[in-house]
């Protein structure tokens, strides 16, 4: 008897490290429902094309989504909300996440670097937009983070380097965004965590996936605790199914090595006001962003 599909509505899975993670869901037994945005549906429905799986138990729509675009990423919830009908969502996956430097201004008129809003602001803006649906269907919602949130000593720089044209690094701007992102993590815990589980998860260091092309940056394999894209997929995956979650609901890490991280690793993102900062309304979003509402 064939089990009843679940749903998963996920950004960043067109290539690398998202693509493999779905490829290896579509491999379970379990059957699955998948809703996935992509800014080049030629290639993205070619990628999942040329996948092996049972097409009769599981299937795959691709939706159009730029994460750079506010506006883009309203009519994705909106085309995600239709296709939906009555059923539910059971895991939102938004592993999105670009290196581009702040050399350049914002993308279409916003005042923030491409990699804060691709990273944080149009994942953030989603799950406000998804959100009556995710609380009824009591989703698991699953932000893939790094552990690059460590490597931000100063929060009070945040507002001056996340700016288009704020000329800061790459690798810099990686670390704030995830940082920033995991602020929201925290943030949407709070608001959700009597209906939905909230985990933040890290796939590792993986070489090959094409990450660091925006500013340069070069991973190696013979890095040390690098692993390969098959093993990050799997520490990503792992987050849908733990169930053992620590009393202490500040502990939303999920490691690689599947350890949930003590709080005192990231002690700086827990200051409520830092995330309520960080964390606009939805409506405060479209305002900033000129989205009619």
């Amino acid at each position: 008897m064939a089990s009843i599909a679940k749903t998963v509505v996920a950004t960043g899975v067109s290539s690398g490290l998202g693509f493999e993670a779905i490829k290896q869901l579509l491999q379970q037994s379990q059957s699955y429902k998948v809703i996935l945005g992509a800014r080049n549906i030629p290639n993205t429905q070619e990628a999942f094309d040329g996948l092996k799986f049972d097409r009769a138990a599981n299937t795959v729509s691709i939706l159009p989504l730029d994460l750079s675009d506010l506006k883009g990423v309203k009519s994705f919830a909106e085309q995600t909300l239709a296709n939906l009908g009555e059923e539910k969502i059971d895991y939102l996956l938004l592993n999105a996440g670009i290196t581009n430097s702040a050399q350049k201004p914002g993308p279409h008129g916003s005042k923030w670097c491409e990699s804060y809003i691709v990273n944080h602001l149009s994942q953030h803006y989603l799950v406000h937009l998804l959100r009556e649906k995710l609380v009824e269907s009591q989703s698991r919602i699953v932000f893939v983070s790094s552990g690059a949130i460590r490597n931000v000593p100063k929060v009070g720089v945040l507002d001056s380097h996340l700016k288009g044209g704020s000329g800061v690094d790459g690798g810099t701007i990686y670390c704030e965004t995830k940082f920033v992102q995991f602020l929201g993590a925290h943030w949407w815990r709070r608001q959700l965590g009597r209906t939905n589980h909230v985990v933040a998860v890290s796939p590792g260091l993986i070489p090959g996936t094409g990450l660091g092309r925006g500013n340069g940056m070069v991973l190696s394999s013979s890095m040390p605790d690098a692993k390969t894209v098959p093993e990050g997929a799997q520490s990503i995956l792992e987050a849908f199914t733990r169930n053992d979650f620590p009393k202490d609901k500040d502990r939303i890490f999920l490691t690689s090595w599947g350890e949930w991280w003590e709080k005192s690793v990231y002690r700086n993102t827990l200051d409520k006001s830092l995330q309520d900062k960080w964390c606009p309304s939805k409506e405060e979003i479209e305002r900033e962003e000129g989205i009619s509402s």
